[in-house]
């Protein structure tokens, strides 16, 4: 670790959790240098829905390399991204009668939320976005004013302006009251308020504690914004692309979103692509250039993103994340039962999160899964849950090993 000791910023964190170096990787498992290998319960904080080095995709990707394929190309035409765009069109929007325009942009998440935001505000010609406690949505300025969390909003060094925070539905003083309340003071015209250009909510608040929103909260919600005149966002970028057993987390609650934000699994072998949904007449309030980014043609991403849209062609993987969803909840359940500590265990598909209530007793858990061969991360208020997001593609046995460890370090840390 000497190198990255002395030379790389003060800013890196992961490296801090995990101190070692990692040499290769398959599927759901890591390997150091040393040849430890590494049960992997982080995936790139989402990203690697499909595993690590994933041969399909790595297939596809090399023979694009091999025949000299367009690896940048800005927003120019080719054929890598049509290939993406049409089996996009064909495997997710069509079966859905979506319609939505795909906008690319810099290939980070924070990237599609700063888009989102620009375009609603364009929208509707108004400022404030509503946004709610709890939620993360970026790093970047705009979309770190929509998070919640202090930490990461007090390293910006200016305000944070333009957003209003309501309470998630799960956090104190939320539901669908609290959505009455904020109804009845933006349509009262001495109240002070004005309504907002978008309302934006993660269905799954992943690094927020893992705290899953209602199908009625959240239709309570599209409708509040839709009656005062605001766009419905939904961040998807972590807990989208397959992870709750559906590509859209929002999948099946009678949602119609006016801007979908994607990233993370999208580009398929982790590397870097984020794209927005915009419906077409909200699209059409761009013009050309108005919102750039020098890494939005992937080519790699494109032709990964292309592969892993296969695995959406019938339902065997997905099929697959809900039994070993429920094989991940269960077993957390069970642990929480048998310690008898106010555990909360909540989530949905492969996305899960122990609350320990306490983030010293989580970040214990967390070194001693690292000592015993797997990596896992902690979110939420302190850092107090426990937040399992395996490969959707894990192998049943490194699963269960997985969670042999968690269970194992959590009664210890007890």
């Amino acid at each position: 670790m000497e190198a990255f000791e002395k030379w790389e910023s003060e800013i890196r964190g992961y490296s801090r959790t995990y101190p070692t170096v990692f040499a290769s990787a398959s599927n759901a498992r890591q390997v150091d240098e040393a040849g430890r290998s590494y049960v992997d319960f982080f995936a790139g904080a989402g990203v690697l829905n499909f595993g690590h080095n994933n041969a399909r995709m790595k297939r596809a990707m090399i023979e694009f390399l091999e025949a000299d394929g367009v690896s940048h190309s800005l927003d120019t035409a080719t054929t890598a991204k049509r290939d993406f765009i049409e089996k996009f069109a064909g495997t997710v929007l069509a079966p859905r009668d979506m319609t939505m325009k795909m906008q690319f942009m810099g290939p980070t998440g924070t990237n599609a939320v700063e888009a989102a935001l620009k375009l609603a505000r364009r929208v509707t010609g108004r400022r404030d976005v509503v946004a709610f406690t709890h939620g993360f949505h970026g790093m970047t300025l705009g979309a770190l004013a929509a998070t919640a969390n202090d930490y990461f909003r007090n390293a910006a060094g200016v305000p944070l302006d333009n957003v209003v925070r309501l309470p998630f539905e799960t956090a104190p003083g939320g539901g669908l009251q609290a959505l009455e309340d904020f109804r009845a003071l933006v349509t009262d015209a001495s109240s002070g308020f004005v309504p907002p250009a978008a309302f934006l909510v993660e269905t799954i608040q992943a690094e927020g504690g893992v705290n899953v929103a209602g199908a009625e909260w959240l239709r309570a919600v599209q409708e509040l914004a839709h009656d005062v005149g605001a766009l419905f966002i939904i961040d998807d970028i972590q807990v989208g692309c397959g992870r709750t057993g559906s590509y859209f987390s929002f999948d099946g609650m009678g949602l119609d979103p006016d801007i979908v934000c994607l990233a993370k699994g999208i580009g398929g072998f982790g590397t870097p692509l984020a794209m927005n949904l915009n419906k077409p007449e909200h699209d059409a309030h761009w013009s050309p250039g108005e919102h750039t980014g020098t890494f939005r043609g992937q080519g790699l991403s494109f032709v990964a993103g292309r592969e892993a849209l296969t695995y959406f062609d019938d339902d065997v993987l997905m099929d697959e994340v809900r039994v070993k969803g429920e094989t991940m909840a269960s077993a957390l359940r069970s642990l929480a039962d048998d310690v008898d500590a106010g555990f909360d265990v909540r989530g949905r598909g492969m996305v899960q999160g122990l609350d320990v209530g306490d983030g010293a007793v989580a970040k214990a858990v967390v070194a001693d899964c690292f000592a015993s061969g797997m990596l896992i991360g902690a979110c939420g208020s302190g850092g107090r849950v426990l937040k399992l997001i395996p490969p959707l593609t894990i192998p049943d046995e490194d699963l269960v090993e997985g969670l042999q460890i968690l269970d194992k370090a959590v009664r210890r840390a007890v």
